[in-house]
This record gives C-alpha cells, sequence and structure tokens, in this order.
C-alpha cells in the first residue's frame, strides 16, 4: 500500500494565502473527493501537490509514501506516480498523443525495460474502445483543436496508459454533458483496485453518481472542514455549502 499525505499545507500566490493548513491521507485503494464552493482553493491544492510554479508553498509536507514531494521537480513528481487531470490541459502542436503517451510510460520505466510497439498498440487499442475514442484520435497533436469533452476523454486516456499510483483529477466534469461524463467515469472505474489511489475535486454531486467515492471532504476558506462518506456529498447536493458554513460558524470569502 501506498500513501499520499499532505500535512498542515500553507500555500500563497502572490503573496496571498490560499490555502491555510490543509490535512490529508489518501491511501491506494482509495478514491476521496473534494468538494466546496468556488475560491476556497480546491484547485490550488491540485497545483501544489504537482509543483506549479505559480503557487509557493510556505509551510507543511506533501509526502508520498514519507518522501518529501516538495523537494522534487514537476516531472520527478509524476515519475515517483502523482498524476494531474486539469481542467485546462495544454495544445502541444508537432507532439501527436501516442508519441506523446509512449514517452511518458517509458519515462516511468528502466532502460532495460521500455515498452514495445507491439505491447504499446495492443494497450492504446484497448483504452481507446473503453472511452469511444476513435483511433485517429492517436496521431493527433496533443490536445490541438480538441473539444472540451475530448480533451476531458484524453486526459483519462493518459491516466489508464501511464497508471499512476495516485491521480489527482481536477474537475474532469466540468463542461461534460452526461454521455461523455459516463465514459470518463467509465475510465476511472477501471482504474480502480489496491495500486491506485485517486483525489477527485468537483463542485457537483452528478459526477459522484458514477464514480462512488470512499471519502467526501468539504473544504472551505482553504481548509477541509468536515469529512464523510458518500452520503456527505448528497447532502450537499440537497442543501447547498451554505448549510454547512452556517452549521459550522464559517463566513465564506470566495479568495481562490
Amino acid at each position: 500500500m501506498s500513501t499520499l499525505e499532505i500535512k498542515n499545507l500553507h500555500v500563497s500566490i502572490e503573496d496571498k494565502e490560499i490555502l491555510k493548513g490543509v490535512n490529508l491521507v489518501i491511501n491506494t485503494g482509495e478514491i476521496h473527493a473534494v468538494m466546496g464552493p468556488n475560491g476556497t482553493g480546491k484547485s490550488t491544492l491540485s497545483a501544489a501537490i504537482m509543483g506549479h510554479p505559480s503557487y509557493t508553498v510556505t509551510e507543511g509536507e506533501i509526502l508520498l509514501d514519507g518522501e518529501n514531494v516538495l523537494e522534487m521537480e514537476v516531472d520527478e513528481r509524476a515519475r515517483a506516480g502523482l498524476f494531474l487531470a486539469m481542467q485546462y490541459p495544454s495544445e502541444i502542436t508537432g507532439v501527436t498523443n501516442a508519441e506523446f503517451l509512449r514517452s511518458a510510460i517509458n519515462a516511468r520505466r528502466d532502460e532495460d525495460d521500455k515498452i514495445s510497439v507491439r505491447e504499446f498498440i495492443k494497450k492504446l487499442d484497448e483504452k481507446m474502445t473503453l472511452l469511444d475514442m476513435p483511433e485517429a484520435m492517436a496521431e493527433r497533436y496533443l490536445n490541438e483543436g480538441f473539444s472540451g469533452g475530448e480533451k476531458k476523454r484524453n486526459e483519462i486516456l493518459q491516466l489508464m496508459m501511464i497508471e499512476p499510483t495516485f491521480a489527482i483529477l481536477d474537475e474532469i466534469d466540468s463542461g461534460l454533458d452526461i454521455d461523455a461524463l459516463k465514459v470518463v467515469s467509465r475510465g476511472v472505474n477501471a482504474m480502480r483496485g489496491e495500486g491506485f489511489g485517486s483525489l477527485i475535486i468537483t463542485h457537483y454531486q452528478r459526477l459522484l453518481n458514477y464514480i462512488t467515492p470512499d471519502v467526501v471532504h468539504v473544504m472551505m476558506e482553504g481548509r477541509i472542514v468536515m469529512t464523510g462518506d458518500a452520503e456527505l456529498a448528497k447532502r450537499l447536493e440537497a442543501e447547498g455549502y451554505k448549510g454547512i458554513s452556517e452549521e459550522l460558524g464559517i463566513e465564506l470569502e470566495l479568495n481562490d
């Protein structure tokens, strides 16, 4: 079992504190969801875990099996087993999906254990079929000209091909219609198992109708203020965040 532990994490951007002491432990075999209103630090958390240079960690630790990833560069974090599916993935002209994926897989392998072309193509075909992606997408430049739904499916394709230990999925449901949402959820559910853990960041219960989380966290004002099981997400859907904030005596100030 592997563990991703976030301890008393404080993060600022341009000298403005966004995260104010986040504590979170995720084990492989678990899917955690972080929910909260806009501006409470959810995307800041994902960016800090992966080492986005615009975000400054002023206090705390992020530990992957006891090793502080804050001392690693972004590519080192990826090779160590962390993966981020972003809200707005970048377009990269001149690099095809297939080229990117094979390079990403091999980056996590030893020099004498690179994936063969035959093995890669077989795996790619299987995963693209699961995600209802046409074969032609493998030869398109990475995210170039992709629709929002295509970009989200492509992020999940990367997840399934690279097979990280922990995946941070930042609002993968944003802008998806119901059919695309089901496909994306199918891919995430296919990854569930003892060797994989995930942190899903979302505003809405609808994604969690298809990916049932083991643990749900509510984030407000840069902290996790409540933790429960999947029923907590349903409560948020019914009551909204205002009910939770009033219950806890928190006055929301949106600042992300």
